[in-house]
């Protein structure tokens, strides 16, 4: 490795490894932000925060590496034009091309990098993220219900409470209670103090004046009885142990394709498409095995016009019996219409199901590359504008990356449509960045004046001198 290689890769790993921390801990802050009223006063110790923290920044490498690639290489080109250390490289004979050689190499290792995330950690972090957000999402804690809002993740049991006073105090109180069958309760209580119990197990409302609505079956004959019972004080505690942090088996989240890899995910789809060949004689075995019609099938039929084969078959049926054969061949048709709109809305619902897996079979290479794609837009770009720092680099890698994430969102929204391919969609902000990215390098290779507002200035005076000759 020569002086210049190491002098570039020195310049790069710098701000690429800044960039990436960066970026990594805004994606998780991100989704925190999302989900934080799920997280607060669940009872959950440091490690299961710090465990989920770890799996979900995992989950978000991929995404954070094309950024900080593209971040990274406009402020390292950005910083070298701006030191004429770039001038000083092209003077002495050396390409911009031959300059950039070790940092592509570089970027390719991390475009594996990625691939090895998207297509190894990731499947097993989602899996355990996804089973650690459903259970702290569903955990139930003593805070978590809301004034004015039917608390109902409490198997059996809604609680709506009209105003708390930290946390303890509360204020028109409704508890309804299903019992079974009709037997349903309410309780109703003007004030009252919720409180968990000093083992930290059970949730104990201390109510007063309120009343007791409950339903029970009558004693004596059919129906039921209504019972009101008013009280002054009244004590109802809830179990708080079933309502705990659970770690769940993921075993449930195994079927996901976001948790596959890709021999997994090819082996879904070409299960799928076996299936879709095989809906021809599930038609014929379903639609026409029961009644008789297939075994009188044969090839001299689509040479026959139909209008002449319903008069042919009309003439060999008594006039007494034709009333009986139109009714059995209506119900007949009907049930064939029903069989082939079930199996036709199956076959729909089991495509757009396929088109998920392919996407993200697709996704797991369309994101590696895209760290090479945005580089290419990025040290081109970074060698044109010639100015350092992290304010010009930022704004310009947002206004990209945003523009890439947006041509990708879209190619996927056609594909989950079904109005591209898989391939088309995932594929398409590598279609459109790529030119655009060879555009830049070309530029950047003739020393272009794209954006020198200098030369931009001296192009306005002369058209304005050749039009006032």
């Amino acid at each position: 490795m020569k002086k210049l290689d190491k002098l570039i890769l020195k310049a790069f790993l710098g701000p690429f490894a800044a960039t990436f921390f960066i970026t990594l801990v805004v994606l998780v802050l991100q989704f925190f932000w999302l989900w934080i009223d799920d997280f607060v006063g669940k009872g959950l110790s440091p490690g299961i925060i710090l465990e989920f923290i770890g799996f979900q920044a995992a989950t978000l490498v991929p995404l954070a590496l094309p950024l900080a690639v593209l971040l990274a290489s406009l402020m390292t080109f950005g910083n070298l034009g701006e030191t004429y250390e770039l001038v000083a490289v092209k003077a002495s004979g050396i390409s911009l091309l031959r300059f950039m050689r070790p940092l592509f190499f570089f970027v390719l290792a991390i475009c594996g990098v990625a691939f090895y995330f998207g297509n190894s950690v990731i499947p097993i972090t989602q899996l355990k993220s996804r089973t650690m957000l459903s259970d702290i999402v569903w955990a139930k804690p003593a805070f978590d219900i809301k004034e004015g809002v039917f608390y109902d993740k409490i198997s059996g049991l809604a609680i709506k409470i009209g105003k708390k006073e930290n946390d303890s105090i509360i204020h028109d109180i409704i508890i309804y209670e299903q019992a079974g069958g009709l037997q349903d309760n309410f309780v109703l209580a003007s004030d009252g103090i919720m409180t968990v119990s000093p083992d930290k197990r059970f949730l104990e409302f201390n109510l007063k004046n309120g009343w007791r609505y409950s339903e029970r079956a009558a004693q004596n004959g059919p129906g039921t009885e209504f019972i009101r019972l008013g009280f002054k004080e009244y004590k109802k505690s809830l179990d708080l142990i079933a309502f705990q942090f659970k770690s769940t088996s993921d075993s449930a989240e195994k079927a996901n394709f976001r948790v596959m890899s890709m021999p997994q995910l090819a082996k879904v789809i070409d299960s799928m498409n076996r299936t879709h060949a095989r809906v021809g004689g599930r038609i014929r075995k379903e639609a026409f095995g029961g009644s008789g019609i297939g075994r009188w099938q044969d090839t001299s039929w689509a040479s026959v016009p139909a209008a002449t084969a319903a008069i042919d078959m009309a003439k060999l049926i008594p006039d007494s019996v034709k009333t009986v054969v139109n009714d059995r061949v209506v119900g007949r048709i009907g049930t064939v219409r029903s069989i082939n709109e079930a199996i036709a809305n199956q076959l729909e619902s089991d495509q757009r199901e396929k088109i998920r897996y392919e996407i993200e079979w697709h996704r797991k290479i369309s994101l590696s590359l895209a760290c090479l794609v945005l580089f290419l837009i990025g040290a081109p770009l970074g060698s044109i504008i010639r100015r350092g720092g992290i304010g010009n680099s930022l704004i310009s890698s947002i206004a990209f990356f945003m523009l890439f994430y947006f041509i990708a969102n879209t190619g996927e929204k056609f594909a989950k449509e079904g109005s591209w391919t898989a391939f088309s969609g995932m594929w398409l902000a590598t279609f459109v960045l790529t030119p655009i990215g060879i555009l830049l390098t070309w530029k950047a290779i003739h020393d272009s004046q794209l954006f020198n507002r200098e030369y931009y200035y001296r192009l306005f005076r002369k058209l304005r001198r050749k039009k006032a000759q």
